[in-house]
């Protein structure tokens, strides 16, 4: 290199003298512009070749300013008798010139390094096959070896394991094998053998594309600043939650995969059932074209599977939002969700979006009967963006991974395949969604009143998940709305009142979902009464420090019941302020009156209200009545409490509704699954409509 640049050298290889031509115009003979072209041919342009005194000029000026301005050029131009097109054409030949022999270079010390670390990794492998007592020479037997080192022949070998499944995982969010790219970014010489094969191990390339690809949790400095002694214990702890998480990502991309196809797929994996015309799973036509990614159905378990479209008026970020923050989603779904949480965040996704996003979860589901256990299920929660405007939200139970592990299996009594929804975004922030529900679990432990409704995948199937996403998504967008509905009747009520009794409405209700599926928001205590009937469950629990509860002990009493009458019939019945003296003590014998009316949706049974209960004789102040009804196409909702009227009106003024006691009744009703006449009925056609009702009351 130093030859290369020697000012006054006369020694010029073929490229320098190549380099060297200055790329001027200069020819014998007049230009295209002076002679007919059609008369002479143009001639082959001669290219001026530098003297060598002008070639000494250039190159001391170049090592003082390898990028000259025009004012350089110019007066260099001049002195040596060029033009500055000249000069200008030189220098930057001569930079291409210095790149290309530093770069040749450079890989030439690369190549160097890169056989120096391939045959200390071989003597390693080496060593490693063939271990030598240090003492005597001979071979060694496993004993001679220490723990320390044993150790960490053990984590070199997972660690390779575990890079070929890194690189295999990115490979697939890249589009394109990771090889090449940690290739291009290969990490810095390790000090020793020992780092080699223990401490980098090909991660310090990974580490540095976190613009690219979602950070997995995975990482090579974790593992090489333990401290030696420490390496062999929490090391190998360190290995096990990278592996873990690296396998919930192989994991998380199987089932996106399959919710998508099973989003789109049509017959014969979907088929039209014969009652209400809802699609139906063919499960032998699933078999054949997926691999269960969480493995076998477990012995005793039953299949459940639905899938539903509709139209929500929400955008598709917006929705994904919702969906990837636990508390959002339970607020969104408030009587399919009694809690749920976020455990861990794999990766909290790409770009400042929610595409790539993975994180673990646990739920807690429910129908609204005490006849249908809580399904309480871990899973792994993955978002991706598949086009502009397009977005997947998929669910996957980790059995699979649990079970392998030292740990208990992480289900009782169900398991959720892959499901979730994918959403399109639509003209006027509107979305299409479209909803997959796919389960199994353990059908001895629900009641034979409820398994029709389960099977048909009307519990906790797609259908229920689109109409109640719809359903609040309409609250919202009435609520948010600048305009107050003409249905409304909130006389003495200001806007922050309007609020505030919609919270006190919500976490009525909550309480009642929550002491009818005895859910672990609680902690209940089940009473054995010996005159109480099997189907009746009755639990207490006490208040502590609540002040949205009276304090003492709480008693909570629940059945289920199967009545011959339409749905919606049953809902007006129960919702009938003039009726009201048929079934409620409340009413004090007559009807009610309604004070407040704020509407929740386009329904009018979708509303928060406020009544009033007519005093039997002058003495007795008239009392009143908190209650929330909803109705969509899973089911309805009639919920109720009576509330302190002094209370109440510190809420209607815009109050706060924490300190509000509250004690909540009510109704739950859903449909009967197809195929089931209800107790002791035949199936003939005639027969009129079964429905649910979940009755509860707290004490």
């Amino acid at each position: 290199m130093a030859e290369s640049f020697e000012p006054g050298s006369g020694r010029r290889s073929r490229d320098e003298e190549h380099e060297s031509r200055s790329g001027s115009d200069n020819m014998d003979g007049g230009s295209g512009d002076d002679q007919d072209a059609t008369d002479k041919p143009p001639r082959k342009k001669r290219y001026h070749r530098h003297t060598p005194q002008q070639i000494q000029e250039l190159e001391a000026l170049f090592k003082e300013c390898p990028h000259p301005d025009e004012k350089q050029r110019l007066e260099l131009s001049k002195r040596l008798c060029l033009e500055t097109r000249q000069v200008k054409f030189w220098f930057q030949n001569r930079r291409t010139q210095m790149k290309t022999q530093l770069e040749r270079h450079e890989n030439s010390l690369l190549r160097q390094e890169n056989d120096k670390l391939r045959a200390e990794n071989m003597s390693i492998r080496d060593a490693m096959r063939n271990p030598m007592c240090t003492n005597c020479g001979g071979p060694a037997i496993i004993g001679e070896i220490s723990l320390e080192e044993q150790h960490l022949r053990i984590e070199n070998a997972r660690l390779k394991d575990e890079l070929e499944r890194v690189c295999s995982l990115a490979g697939k969010f890249l589009g394109r094998p990771i090889s090449a790219l940690a290739t291009s970014m290969a990490p810095p010489l390790p000090s020793s053998a020992l780092e080699l094969g223990v401490g980098s191990n090909g991660f310090g390339g990974l580490t540095s594309v976190s613009t690219t690809m979602p950070d997995f949790g995975i990482s090579s400095n974790t593992l090489a600043a333990l401290p030696p002694q420490s390496r062999s214990q929490g090391g190998v702890q360190v290995l096990d939650r990278s592996i873990e998480r690296s396998m919930y990502l192989e994991l998380a991309l199987a089932a996106m995969d399959e919710l998508v196809k099973m989003a789109q797929t049509e017959e014969p994996l979907w088929m039209k059932s014969f009652e209400g015309g809802r699609e139906v799973l063919n499960e032998e036509e699933y078999m054949r074209s997926f691999n269960p990614c969480i493995g076998m159905k477990p012995n005793g378990f039953v299949t459940e599977a639905s899938r539903e479209s509709g139209i929500v008026i929400i955008n598709s970020l917006a929705l994904v939002e919702t969906l990837m923050e636990s508390s959002r989603w339970a607020e969104m779904f408030p009587c399919v969700i009694a809690r749920t949480s976020t455990t861990d965040v794999i990766s909290s996704g790409m770009g400042g979006t929610r595409n790539g996003a993975l994180q673990l979860m646990h739920a807690e589901l429910q129908v609204l009967s005490p006849l249908v256990p809580v399904r309480e299920v871990n899973f792994l929660r993955f978002c991706k963006q598949h086009a502009e405007g397009v977005w997947a939200v998929v669910d996957v139970s980790i059995d699979t991974i649990r079970d392998n592990s030292s740990g208990p299996p992480s289900f009782i009594n169900c398991r959720r395949l892959p499901s979730g929804c994918v959403v399109q975004d639509m003209p006027s922030g509107y979305s299409k969604v479209t909803w997959v529900e796919h389960a199994e679990y353990d059908e001895n432990q629900i009641h034979q009143l409820y398994r029709p409704l389960l099977s048909s995948g009307m519990g906790f199937g797609a259908q229920r998940w689109i109409a109640t996403l719809q359903r609040q998504c309409e609250c919202l967008a009435i609520l948010m709305s600048s305009t107050v509905p003409t249905r409304d009747h909130t006389a003495g009520i200001t806007s922050s009142g309007r609020r505030s009794m919609l919270k006190l409405a919500q976490r009525m209700t909550d309480n009642f979902c929550a002491g009818v599926c005895a859910s672990t928001v609680h902690k209940w205590n089940k009473l054995n009464a010996g005159n109480v009937d099997e189907d009746v469950r009755v639990m207490t629990r006490k208040s502590v420090d609540d002040p949205g509860e009276p304090p003492g002990i709480v008693l909570s009493a629940a059945t289920s019941v199967w009545l011959p009458v339409s749905p919606q019939r049953l809902f007006d019945f129960l919702r009938d302020e003039s009726l009201r003296s048929e079934w409620d003590i409340l009413s004090n014998g007559g009807p009610m009156q309604e004070m407040a009316h704020i509407a929740k949706g386009q329904n009018h049974g979708n509303c928060v209200s406020l009544l009033r209960a007519s005093a039997m004789n002058t003495n007795q102040s008239s009392m009143l009545i908190l209650q929330e009804t909803c109705i969509d196409e899973a089911g309805s909702l009639v919920v109720y409490a009576p509330v302190d009227i002094p209370a109440m009106h510190v809420v209607m003024n815009g109050g706060d509704s924490a300190y509000v006691a509250l004690l909540p009744s009510g109704f739950a009703i859903v449909p009967d699954g197809p195929g089931s006449r209800g107790p002791n009925l035949g199936s003939t056609p005639n027969d009129p409509g079964q429905q649910l009702t979940d009755g509860k009351a707290h004490g």
